[in-house]
């Protein structure tokens, strides 16, 4: 068994945010996947209670030791990195990353800069966001921040699309690295809509999609671990993206019809396998 794709993000026992979002959808199109937590938590935090903690850099380390000594980055072509917790599990991933890079230099790092959003705000310790700007963000080969995140990451306004694009440029400076931006919203955008906009070298396209009435933790998880589904299986990043976000909006109106506020992934797993467009 040859693992794909090596995801180190946050798991829940209840509901779909990290890893417990990410991964079903990977594996649903045929994927193998080493899941490694940064925390083990009984759900998100958005509840009145939540148990468990962010697990020690020493245990996220060992873990991903294990990953090393078991071979499974010569076979990977994906390191995932999500919510982290800490910034020392940060510091630990990033020195995971550079010794994959060594033993399999075609390794891909796609960073998933969990942070904040616009709507609450910064959620994650300020040492947090310093280590995911000062040390994984320039070794990203692909990242997927929301607007409210890379506008954290440039410290630059991201409001207008030329605002945007400039912070978008000063990412790529680090590797030429490729980026999706989700959740953005500018002057011009439709009514009733939001936006992802891939960065691909020289290349910016807008994709937008319908605003639904709901917003469960987890979205932009899920969307990472479809799109490095749809990556390897060959798709191009536009079309990569276009179809991460159709199948999330398929998922979203289906847990709306239900009267969910959690995503319900167990029962739309027909929409997560692999569909030709």
């Amino acid at each position: 068994m040859q693992t794909s794709i090596i995801s180190i993000q946050s798991q829940v026992v209840h509901g779909h945010v990290g890893n417990s979002a990410a991964v079903l959808p990977m594996q649903a199109r045929g994927l193998n996947v080493a899941a490694v937590p940064t925390t083990l938590l009984s759900n998100n935090p958005h509840f009145e209670t939540m148990r468990g903690r962010v697990l020690e850099s020493e245990l996220v380390d060992d873990l991903l030791r294990g990953v090393e000594e078991r071979g499974l980055i010569e076979t990977s072509r994906y390191i995932v990195s999500g919510y982290l917790g800490s910034r020392a599990n940060g510091e630990v991933v990033a020195a995971f990353v550079e010794r994959a890079r060594k033993l399999n230099p075609d390794i891909i790092y796609i960073c998933d800069p969990v942070m904040g959003d616009s709507s609450l705000g910064i959620f994650v310790a300020d040492q947090v966001v310093e280590c995911l700007c000062d040390d994984l963000v320039p070794l990203a080969d692909l990242l997927t921040p929301n607007q409210f995140e890379l506008g954290l990451i440039t410290q630059e306004q991201t409001t207008l699309w030329q605002e945007l694009t400039t912070a978008a440029s000063k990412v790529q400076v680090f590797r030429g690295a490729r980026l999706v931006v989700t959740g953005c919203t500018f002057p011009d955008t439709p009514e009733g809509s939001l936006e992802n906009v891939v960065f691909d070298g020289e290349m910016r396209t807008r994709l937008t999609s319908p605003r639904l009435p709901i917003v469960p933790v987890g979205t932009g998880d899920l969307f990472t671990g479809l799109l490095t589904a749809n990556l390897s299986h060959g798709r191009d990043l536009v079309g990569a993206a276009r179809n991460a976000a159709s199948v999330l909006l398929e998922i979203l109106g289906r847990t709306i019809v239900e009267g969910e506020q959690e995503m319900q992934l167990g029962s739309v797993i027909d929409a997560l396998v692999e569909n030709p467009e």
